[in-house]
């Protein structure tokens, strides 16, 4: 019982020393980025109704998330996402702005899914959502945000993929799929199976246009020749024309930012998330096989709180970030104010003095009595092991 008492369920764990300042380093520094944009912080409850994470939004399965009841027996859950609390909050507290709104956001999700063993199930995200500009403009300098936010965490190799929602969905309408055909398609895409797509493809008897149309679907990168090429294919569907000329006009306004090195088209990039209805895109680096951020737009999905407004943000996996940056042997620097004051029993009243007029020139300060059974070596050890710049001795000597 005791030795149970210790650990801690699957899926979340104790972050602590080190890792834990780095952790908040990384933090201080994706948000330095977000407030550089002009984005303005807000802080959303952990739990809410579970109407705002239901089924008719299209956010997390109900089976995967952590789901209690209150006194009133209302059902509650602790936040998968969080996108629809803060399109909750933009309409009741900003539904008269005519101008967008930029908000930003530091904090916990939870998912408890069992696909995802190993995984934490617990994550920390840093995000924003940009609200009432449905602009490609809009589009690009989120992904500027992105591309500045990865490299604020000293990453130096990272590859941002951007598809859109309305590409496969145009697809799937043109060739009239049912639900069946359509799952079917989305599977083998979520798992990149693209011979299976190649495969899948060439069982359908469709106009030639659509068909090459659809072969742009197994690809991990689309060419600025290529998308040029689809738009001529797209000509007679309007759906897929249009997210294709978003994507050829998103391709202009990124050589403005000077990112386009980072950014890469595949049109084959599809969402869990049902709410995305423009652009989407993950990013990935060296060190984790999952994405380190994740964002799109959802033009839709504040029509389910009461207010029509297109909309897009992104989130930062933040431990996903970290463990990357850890595996690439990156490491945060930070001014090191830390002294290590080790103190004689009979010195405690100097060390108390000395301590507060060194926190008064703003140093960190940590106070540790003397024990008689450890010489100074012991200590010094433990300052180097723990970062301590220096070590103040009160000892009489």
């Amino acid at each position: 019982m005791k030795d149970q008492m210790l650990h801690t369920p699957d899926g979340v764990r104790d972050i602590y020393n080190g890792e834990c300042k780095q952790k908040l380093l990384l933090q201080d520094r994706l948000h330095e980025v977000l407030e550089r944009y002009g984005y303005r912080d807000i802080q959303t409850p952990t739990f809410e109704f579970f109407n705002i994470f239901g089924k008719e939004i299209g956010t997390t399965p109900s089976r995967d998330l952590y789901k209690f009841f209150d006194k009133d027996g209302e059902t509650l859950v602790l936040r998968p996402d969080f996108t629809p609390s803060i399109a909750r909050s933009a309409v009741k507290y900003f539904s008269e702005d005519d101008i967008p709104v930029k908000l930003c956001y530091m904090g916990n999700t939870f998912i408890n899914s069992s696909s995802y063993q190993g995984r934490l199930k617990e994550t920390t995200q840093c995000g924003v959502e940009l609200i009432g500009d449905g602009s490609v403009a809009a589009d690009a300098e989120i992904l500027a945000m992105v591309v500045d936010s990865l490299k604020a965490s000293g990453l130096k190799e990272f590859q941002i993929s951007v598809g859109h929602a309305s590409f496969f969905q145009g697809l799937v309408q043109s060739a009239g799929f049912g639900e069946e055909e359509t799952q079917e398609l989305r599977e083998l895409l979520n798992n990149k199976n693209f011979f299976g797509v190649e495969e899948f493809i060439g069982t359908l008897d469709l106009e030639e246009n659509l068909k090459n149309l659809f072969g742009l679907l197994g690809s991990f990168e689309t060419r600025e020749e290529e998308i040029a090429e689809a738009k001529k294919l797209a000509a007679s569907y309007p759906v897929i024309l249009s997210a294709i000329t978003d994507l050829e006009t998103l391709g202009e306004y990124l050589k403005l930012y000077g990112i386009e090195k980072y950014i890469s088209f595949e049109l084959g990039i599809i969402s869990n998330y049902q709410y995305y209805t423009g652009i989407i895109f993950y990013g990935y680096t060296f060190g984790t096989g999952e994405p380190v951020v994740k964002g799109g737009r959802y033009d839709s999905l504040l029509a389910s709180f009461g207010k029509d407004a297109p909309s897009i943000g992104f989130a930062i996996v933040v431990d996903q970030l970290l463990a990357a940056i850890q595996r690439q042997k990156i490491t945060l620097a930070s001014p090191d104010y830390n002294v290590l004051l080790v103190f004689a029993e009979n010195k405690i009243s100097e060390a108390v003095k000395k301590a507060g007029e060194l926190r008064g020139q703003g140093l960190n300060v940590a106070m540790i009595p003397m024990n008689p059974a450890h010489d100074k070596a012991y200590y010094t050890n433990y300052a180097e092991q723990n970062r301590f710049a220096k070590v103040e001795w009160m000892d009489g000597e």
